[in-house]
């Protein structure tokens, strides 16, 4: 196995484990690190945490996981972007819901609903180069279509590309 592929499954694999321990519910944990990037690559919305001095912001984007990064585009202006340039730490959330709820006793209050989460923290850089933001938005794509695309120049200049590097991250479920 090539360095460069070991050290991407070590960083996984730490990245996993960085943030257990947190979690008050055990029995709703996911520990494996196949489940978590399971729901990493199933979810459609990451919703991107962000601190603007003493004020959160959150903002629903499309991305893709790949590697310990997250990847995001977006207009190449605008709050989240001034907020990253400011503060570059970040959180991150995505989900998978089922439109069930689980009721195991008479009273609402011991229901749930069914589902599987990921959150997590990292740091957040504008990607520089036209290569990279092309690589980075086709891994976005590619859930949709399979095809490789091409960006006019102009676009890609008027396109931010987010790279988080994952920090750590943890998975919950309920009901699966």
């Amino acid at each position: 196995m090539n360095a460069s592929i070991e050290m991407r499954r070590h960083l996984s694999d730490t990245v996993v484990r960085e943030m257990r321990g947190n979690m008050r519910r055990k029995d709703n944990e996911i520990t494996n690190k196949a489940d978590i990037e399971a729901i990493l690559e199933k979810a459609f919305v990451c919703h991107l945490g962000l601190s603007d001095g003493d004020r959160p912001y959150v903002v629903p984007m499309n991305y893709a996981y790949e590697d310990g990064h997250i990847y995001l585009h977006g207009a190449a202006e605008g709050k989240k972007l001034d907020i990253i340039k400011k503060n570059d730490k970040v959180c991150f959330e995505m989900e998978l819901f089922r439109r069930e709820i689980i009721k195991p006793g008479d009273q609402p209050c011991d229901w749930g609903t069914a589902y599987q989460s990921v959150i997590g923290f990292g740091t957040a850089k504008l990607l520089e180069t036209d290569g990279e933001k092309i690589r980075a938005l086709n891994l976005i794509i590619k859930p949709h279509d399979d095809g490789s695309f091409t960006f006019p120049e102009r676009m890609l200049k008027l396109t931010a590309v987010i790279d988080i590097t994952i920090e750590g991250m943890t998975g919950k479920r309920a009901g699966a």
